[in-house]
């Protein structure tokens, strides 16, 4: 299992990257998803690359929430972090960044569908198995996704253009 783990770890990351839009979050992610598959095992029935990106999106959702409600919590400027990320700048100067942004506008459960088919490559049923939705709630996510994606990505170069 460790060889599969330590052969999956790219794929995984590029999806934790998807998720956080960070790397440094991404990497972190990445190990909290290893961790938890190597500490609790996979289950008999399941492959273990589906595992693994429910295990990492579930790791994420957790930890989305757990910030949403410490940021709610803390509405002190001197208790936020800092926000700027010379990473995240260079980024948003290119068309990389704008796809982020973009990204980052889509609701959850829009991205990381998005971010199975377009990043990882999988397949419709791969993603419904994986998330374990139906094949139908896959496609209509994904077209969602993709329609906003585009709009938000036209937007911003007509803006850029003006």
């Amino acid at each position: 299992m460790k060889q599969e783990l330590t052969a999956l770890m790219p794929m995984i990351r590029r999806f934790a990257y998807s998720l956080t839009g960070s790397a440094p979050d991404a990497d972190d992610l990445l190990q909290t998803t290893i961790e938890r598959i190597l500490s609790r095992g996979v289950p008999e029935d399941v492959e273990l690359a589906k595992w693994a990106f429910r295990v990492c999106r579930n790791i994420w959702i957790d930890e989305y929430r757990a910030r949403k409600i410490r940021h709610n919590a803390s509405q002190l400027p001197e208790l936020e972090e800092p926000t700027v990320d010379g990473e995240n700048i260079i980024y948003n100067q290119i068309t990389l960044g704008q796809v982020n942004t973009a990204m980052d506008q889509l609701p959850e459960e829009q991205r990381s569908i998005l971010a199975l088919v377009a990043v990882q490559g999988m397949s419709y049923k791969e993603v419904a198995e994986t998330l374990s939705i139906p094949m139908g709630t896959v496609m209509s996510r994904l077209a969602r996704a993709r329609i906003a994606l585009s709009q938000f990505l036209n937007s911003s170069s007509a803006e850029i253009n003006a």
